[in-house]
């Protein structure tokens, strides 16, 4: 059984800094689950753009307001607590937050932790060392 708080994760190399948001990444590829896990803060007033070409993702929304565009249709949703959107098809989106959004986020193939976003917005697939 795997048992963590958010409190240890805070202040370590799990606590990811991406200029608009903050993640904690709370399971990754090496714990053996199949995803990774996540919560994520994304600051107020920002606008970021995302492509997860080599991974699906889901998200939920705990707290805070905001939109998702899809940049492949230009449909827009706002996002609030309980919202769910899932990346099912690698979705080009921007998500625009008017109030902090935190959000849970499950990541398959799971990440190891050390992507950082391209210039596309994507994370790219880190193997084992």
């Amino acid at each position: 059984m795997i048992v963590k708080h958010i409190d240890d994760i805070r202040g370590t190399d799990r606590e990811v800094n991406g200029g608009n948001w903050t993640s904690w990444r709370l399971l990754l590829k090496s714990e053996g689950m199949g995803f990774s896990f996540h919560e994520t803060v994304i600051r107020a007033g920002t606008e970021t753009r995302m492509w997860y070409k080599n991974h699906l993702e889901s998200v939920y929304c705990v707290e805070g307001k905001g939109e998702i565009e899809n940049l492949d249709d230009g449909k827009k949703h706002e996002i609030t607590p309980g919202f769910l959107y899932a990346l099912d098809q690698h979705d080009r989106h921007v998500v625009r937050v008017e109030e902090d959004l935190r959000l849970l986020c499950v990541f398959n193939p799971p990440i190891t932790g050390r992507e950082v976003h391209d210039k596309e917005g994507a994370y790219p697939i880190v193997e084992d060392d």
